[in-house]
């Protein structure tokens, strides 16, 4: 199994370690899989997939650190421990949270969350943060289809994505109104978030 998640390489769901070096950059990894769909880290195996092997206990014990004080709620980590020629990986899985958002502390004592984008933890946006908040809360998502979410479909089908700021010029609407009818977009899965390091664009899911 453990083979099979190496040949796939990192994305989404999945992250090789090569060792923790440090509690609060685990963090990070930790609370992007808790906020979004859940996820494995492979202890032992470098970026490029070569397996290198770890020392389960020690790395165990810095997970766990940082899941219950470096994580803010605590984030759930489940562990086993797998053998790949004579080597030991510790696999390190984080289900999705339903206690969203997670917060993780950076060196500076401050709380940020993050979500998983293909191979990268990002920092939430006030938009995601919403709506995880929105779905921890058990809220439903109410939208009506009114000008404003007409105009966003019709530019989306032919434009294939927008900013908030964009939408708000496009749609002549403030930024309040234009992240509410995100956020309610987004969880009744009408729309999806793609992002990067700088940007956060919105697509037809």
């Amino acid at each position: 199994m453990v083979k099979n998640l190496i040949r796939e390489g990192e994305g989404e769901t999945l992250d090789f370690k090569h060792t923790i070096s440090s509690a609060k950059k685990i963090a990070k990894s930790l609370v992007a899989f808790a906020n979004t769909h859940g996820g494995k880290i492979l202890v032992g195996v470098k970026d490029n997939g070569s397996v290198v092997g770890a020392t389960a206990e020690e790395e165990r014990y810095m997970l766990e650190g940082a899941a219950a004080l470096e994580c803010k709620p605590p984030v759930k980590v489940e562990f086993c421990e797998e053998i790949i020629n004579g080597k030991t990986i510790l696999v390190a899985e984080i289900p999705e949270s339903h206690n969203k958002p997670h917060y993780a502390k950076d060196s500076d004592g401050r709380w940020w969350a993050y979500i998983r984008v293909k191979d990268q933890c990002l920092m939430a946006s006030k938009i995601m943060l919403d709506v995880m908040r929105n779905e921890s809360k058990g809220k439903s998502p109410t939208i009506t289809f009114g000008t404003p979410e007409k105009i966003l479909l019709k530019y989306l089908e032919e434009n294939n994505q927008i900013t908030l700021k964009g939408f708000c010029k496009l749609a002549y609407i403030p930024r309040w109104k234009a992240s509410r009818i995100l956020v309610n977009m987004i969880r009744m899965k009408v729309i999806r978030v793609n992002a990067s390091e700088k940007l956060e664009y919105y697509c037809i899911y």
